[in-house]
Order: structure tokens, then sequence, then C-alpha cells
């Protein structure tokens, strides 16, 4: 590098360190800046010949998240030496017991929860939900983990377009799948907000596109009807002598492409596609006075919905989210969204735990929702160090998304839950013991089962009995991570007393058959009863599954030759758990190489061909191909990466597949018979089967067709919406 450009690098970080202090959130003192220019120092030298996938000094990127650590989280001088030192032990030669010498011990044990694990050498397990794993074991000890973690993946997500293809679809489902929820989780929606846009922009670009450009053209109209509706407001607000500032945003592209999805409308039928946010200055003490007070000035002018009345100021979010929530009628007929709150509640939803743990220190809050629910996120995790990764994963899934509802004990007082939960839920909230003894519940003094779906504003009494204890259907009924963790820890320790009955069983019965039990011989048992490890062998036999017959057959095969090879050699494949292409035409080639394998196609999404698509290894039904917008392509990149292949379709013109589409519209006669004499003439189409329902004047279908590919499909869905008296036509996914 010739000495110009060395000296403009040079100046340049420079410039970007200063940028990261004075965007601090938090007031620096002489001793902070000393701190965190030591940091900065050792990890300049530490990163001094590494450079990013773009080219750029590597040293930009632990100032960039320690600058988003500093101004869009809000944490303090350990935190952003930690995040400028955050790759420093993993990628360098320095090592914790350097960290902690020179920084301290609380700086080294944040760096060490950050510090990446090697890659595992397990076909079984996801490497990448290994690292989620050990990523959420660091909650039970400091939460910056996490929220540096964040800032770190929010950096990533900004700079991936340097990163190739295949990388970009990993990290961005990685990050839908457990980052966007997790900052959610902290509050930090702004961030939340931006991890999902950059998220679909990898994994779905063609909506993250068009939705932006639709956002784009629609922004001058928008900003103008947002000035309009504000200046309305301005004028109640200033008479009554409020102090005050009034913001409009645009909702985020995902969260618009989500409710596209899940509401079956297009762009334009989203009615609240922006929100306008009322924030008030105000002391403690009058924040929720003036808050109704706002409220009721606006709904002197505009009629509010009352159905989507959202009071988190009297009943705060767990995250400790607080706003009041209105939805009114705006000028042209359009709803809009209006969040009121006052600027300690806005500091708080801009930053989240941070900002929570400022006012805890002003203010001595004391029963804090945030830290009960950091509580019993330690307990789910502590309780399921020992259990399968993507058990322990989705159970802490189960904590992340905070949809709530609140009941109250039969004393009156009040509990949040998920929503969708059940009595069991909120026994086992209480305690663990009321939860294992549950036999009943009382809801609003009527008795309901332990299945029933709870609703805000129910009264809850549990009934007990000490002969009750948890049984296996509990886990279908139950929602939260608490609940879930208790009742598998109760299950497994009943399975393990069972298991050990069954292991003496099992040694008396291989006695008769003059076989002993030992380690090889129960790997070779639990290879042909095809058990996933010792403890089902013995639980199954312990309750008759593998029966004295059975244990017969593998005595009789275990004394011949072919039972011997027939360990080594790959499980037989049944005919229908494969579908064999033998043909050259339209099928789906895997890798580089454009390799032929046998696959079959998902249910979950039906590829057709045409579609964008990938491979995914099962493991014991061979390769899926699934479309790469699927629901479930997310949860598969994001657990089971290395089990990916990349996959394309060729010569999509000679085969048949299934597309099932919907057709909504107003219903008139002769209708049906239109769309079916369409089908019925062309001959490359056959229609076989067909849903139709009429309500009220609306027409809903349902078809099922075999086509040749994805134009075909398309051409076919064109020609259907210009039939009179159709609105809409879609292809479904199964």
């Amino acid at each position: 590098m010739i000495p110009e450009q060395l000296q403009a690098e040079t100046q340049e970080i420079a410039r970007r360190y200063k940028d990261m202090l004075r965007a601090s959130y938090r007031s620096l003192s002489d001793d902070d800046k000393v701190f965190i220019r030591k940091a900065f120092d050792l990890a300049l030298d530490a990163h001094k010949d590494q450079r990013r996938k773009s080219g750029e000094p590597y040293i930009y990127h632990p100032i960039a998240v320690a600058q988003i650590v500093a101004e869009e989280i809000g944490l303090g001088a350990t935190s952003i030496s930690c995040a400028l030192l955050h790759d420093v032990v993993e990628d360098t030669d320095y090592t914790l017991e350097d960290m902690e010498k020179y920084f301290g011990e609380k700086c080294a044990k944040i760096i060490d929860g950050l510090t990446k694990i090697a890659v595992l050498n397990n076909q079984e397990l996801s490497i990448q939900s290994e690292n989620f794993k050990k990523l959420l074991l660091t909650l039970s000890e400091d939460v910056r983990v996490i929220l540096i973690k964040i800032a770190d993946r929010l950096h990533n997500m900004r700079t991936l377009e340097s990163m190739p293809p295949e990388k970009q679809m990993k990290i961005a489902s990685e990050t839908i799948f457990i980052y966007a929820p997790l900052a959610h989780r902290m509050g930090l929606y702004n961030i939340k907000s931006e991890l999902e846009d950059l998220s679909l922009k990898y994994t779905n670009p063609e909506d993250y596109y068009e939705i932006e450009k639709k956002l784009k053209d629609s922004e001058e109209e928008r900003k103008k009807y947002i000035d309009n509706f504000a200046n309305t407001i301005s004028k109640k607000l200033d008479e009554e002598g409020l102090s005050y500032e009034i913001k409009g945003r645009a909702k985020s592209i995902h969260s618009i492409n989500r409710k596209m999805k899940s509401q079956n409308v297009g762009f334009e039928e989203v009615f609240d596609k922006f929100a306008i946010r009322v924030i008030y200055k105000s002391d403690r003490k009058n924040e929720k006075f003036v808050a109704w007070k706002i409220y009721s000035l606006i709904t002197d002018v505009y009629t509010p919905n009352p159905a989507r009345l959202r009071d988190w100021i009297t009943q705060p979010k767990s995250t400790g989210y607080e706003s009041l929530h209105i939805t009114v009628m705006g000028p042209e007929g359009k709803w809009i969204e209006v969040q009121i709150r006052s600027e300690r509640m806005d500091e708080i939803a801009e930053k989240g735990i941070a900002a929570h743990y400022k006012y805890k220190e002003n203010y001595k809050v004391e029963d804090s929702k945030v830290d009960e629910w950091i509580a019993q996120v330690r307990e789910v995790i502590e309780n399921q160090k020992n259990t399968n990764t993507s058990e322990f994963i989705d159970s802490f899934k189960l904590n992340l998304y905070t949809k709530e509802i609140f009941v109250f004990t039969p004393k009156g007082d009040v509990m949040s839950l998920p929503k969708g939960s059940s009595p069991l839920d909120f026994a086992y909230a209480i305690h663990t013991n009321v939860g294992d003894t549950c036999l009943g519940a009382k809801i609003n003094g009527k008795l309901y089962p332990l299945s029933h779906e709870l609703k805000s504003g129910d009264q809850i009494e549990i009934i007990n009995s000490q002969n009750q204890k948890p049984k296996p259907d509990w886990l279908d009924y139950v929602k939260t991570g608490r609940a879930k963790s208790k009742i598998k820890a109760s299950l497994n320790a009943e399975k393990r007393a069972m298991a050990e009955e069954g292991k003496e069983i099992l040694e008396r019965k291989l006695r008769h058959l003059r076989l002993s039990l030992d380690e090889n011989m129960v790997n070779e048992l639990q290879a042909f009863f095809n058990e996933k490890n010792s403890q089902d062998l013995f639980f199954h036999v312990q309750n008759g599954i593998i029966s004295n017959q059975d244990l017969k057959k593998f005595a009789e095969k275990k004394s011949g030759v072919t039972s011997f090879l027939s360990r080594f050699r790959p499980k037989t494949v049944k005919k229908e758990d494969f579908k064999v292409n033998t043909s050259n035409l339209d099928e789906v080639v895997f890798g580089d190489e454009e390799k032929k394998i046998d696959y079959t196609l998902a249910t979950c999404c039906n590829p057709i061909p045409g579609d964008a698509v990938f491979g995914f290894i099962t493991v014991n039904r061979g390769i899926k191909v699934h479309k790469k917008n699927c629901p479930n392509a997310i949860e598969l990149r994001a657990n089971y990466s290395y089990r990916i292949l990349e996959a394309k379709w060729i010569d999509s013109s000679h085969r048949e597949y299934k597309a099932s589409i919907n057709i909504k519209g107003i219903d008139r006669k002769g209708l049906v018979n239109d769309i079916t004499e369409y089908l019925s003439k062309n001959k490359n189409v056959d229609l076989k089967k067909i849903s139709i329902q009429s309500d009220a004047g609306i027409f809903n279908g349902d078809l099922d067709l075999i086509v040749a590919h994805k134009n075909q499909l398309e051409s076919i869905l064109a020609k259907i919406r210009n039939i009179e008296g159709v609105n809409k036509v879609k292809r479904l996914q199964d």
C-alpha cells in the first residue's frame, strides 16, 4: 500500500473513532475515555494486518459495533470497550488472560461470552445452533453480552453486500430466526425493524425492493397527509399548553410484507402503512394523566377504533415498553395508528434495556418486568443446559415473542402471559409444585380443561391434587418456556427411573438368549431397533414396545453373517419415501457441478419448475427440495446450514406438477362456469380439485391444477384475473 493510502486510512480510522465517542448516548467521564482509548489502541494493534471481505481495514468493524453500542443501544464505557475488543481473542494472538490483565475481570467475562466457539465436529447438530445456545447461555451471566452481539450482527447485516450469495442467505436467515426476536425482546425496536428489513432484502429481494419502491413513490403524498393530520392535532394540544413533539414514520418493509402475506392483500390495501407518534414532556407523577388527556383531545377530532386501543401504560409489556396506542379514522377515510408516550417512555422504546436500567437508577423502580423476564429466562436456561440444542432454542424462542395477555390470580394480582397460554402456564408461573400437581382450573368461576386458552381479563383459580403428576400431553397445552422445561424435567425423571428398570429387565432377557449386556451389545441393539440412545432402548423394553419376540429376532440375526453386514449398509428405503428421477428432463440438480441425486418435493411449499429452490438433507427421508421463500426456509437455513444444498431446475417443459390456487371475487351467475370453461379449453392444464364457497355475495374458491412449469401457471393466473367478477387470484403454499 502506498504511503498516501496508508495515511488516508489512518485519518479515516481516527475520524470514525472520534465520531463514535461523540455519538455516545451516555456522558463519558475522563476516566471512561481513557479506558475506551486503551481498548481502541489494543484493538487497532491486534487487527492491524487484517482486512474485511470488502477490502476495508478490519478495525472499521469493531469501531462501528462500538458506535451502535454507544449511540443506538446506549450502553456505557465498559460495553463500548468490549465492543471494540469483541473479535480480538477469536482472531488474534491475544488471550482472555490478557483481557483480564489489561481491562479487568468484568470486561474479560463479557469478551469471553462474545468469543465465538470453534467449529464443532458433529454432523448431528447445527454448528450455528450450537453458537446460538452458547450465546443464550451468556444471558445467565451478563445481559450486555447479548446486546453487544446484537450490535455486531446489525453491522454485519449492514455490510452484507460484500459476501457471496450463499453466505448472504445463511446470515440473513440466522438473523431473522434469532437476532431480530432477541432485539425485540431486549426492547430495541428500531434495531429489530432494521434487522428484519435487511434480512428480507436477502431472503426475498423481490418483495423487499417492490415494497421499498412503492414506499418511496408514495413518500411525498404520505408526508403531506401526516403534516395535515399533525397540524389539526397540534391546534388542540397547543390550546391546552402541552409541551410535545409529533413524529410520523412509515412502517417497516418487513412489517408491511408480513401484513400483505397474512391478510392476503396488496400493498395498497394495507391500511396502516405509517404511524404517528406524540411524544410529550411530563414529570413521572403525571405521565399517565397527560397521556389520557392527549387521547381525549385527539378523539375529540378523530373517531377512534375501540377494538384497536392498546394501553401499555397502565400495564407495560414485559420488555418494559410503555405507550398508549390508538387507531383513529383520519382525513380521506384512512385509519391511522397514533402512539402517545412521554419522553421517558420514548427513550425506553428506542434504547430498550439500557434506558430501562438508567431510569431504574434514577427512580428506584422495584419489581421491574424486565428483571422478572430475565430471571425467568435464566431459570429456563439453567434447567435446559444439557438438553438437545434444537429443543433448547425452540424453548427459548417461546420467551422471545411478546404478544401478551393479562390475567388475574384469585386475590386480584395481575400476571402477564404469552398469548395462547393455558391454565398450566399460569400454574407453573406461580410455582413448579402448583404446576406439577395441577388437576384443573376454574376460570371466572367456571371449570375448564387444562387445554383451555386463556384470555385477557380472566381470573384463574388452580385446583391441585397431590396424586396428580405431569403427563406427556401437557406439552401440547403449554406456551411458556418455563412450563415446558418443568414438565420435561418431571417426565425425564420418571423416564429415567423406568429406563433403569428396563435395563435390568433387558439383562435378564438377554441371559435367557445366552447374550450378555455390555457397551457393544447396547450399541448393536440401538442400531437394530433404530433407537436414538440407550435410555430410549431401556425405556422401550420396560414398557413392552420392544417385546420378547423382537429380542429373539435380534438374537437370530446376530448369529448370521447377513445381520453383521446389514449394520454397515445404508437403511433400506421404501418406494414411497423417495421419488427416483430416471429422466434427464424436468428435474432438480444440485451444486455447482449440477449433480443428479434422488429427491422428493417438499409438501410444505410444493415447488414447481421455474421456482428458485434449494435442497435439504433430512435425517431419514433423503433430500427434500424446498422453494427459497418456503415458510420453513428461514428456520432450516438458520439451524441446519450444513445440510443445505444449492439447487436449481433444469429443462422444465415435459413434466407435470401440482399447484393450488385461491380465487376471490364478487359472486355472479355463471362465474364458476367461466372459470372451469377456460381451464377445460386449455389442453395443457388438468383440473384435479375444485372447492367453491359463496357468502353474502362474496365468492371464494380453491383449485388444484396440474401444470408443466411456473410460466404456464402465471399465464393461467393472469387469464383468470381478467374474468369478470374475479378480484384476486393467488397461488397457495400448503
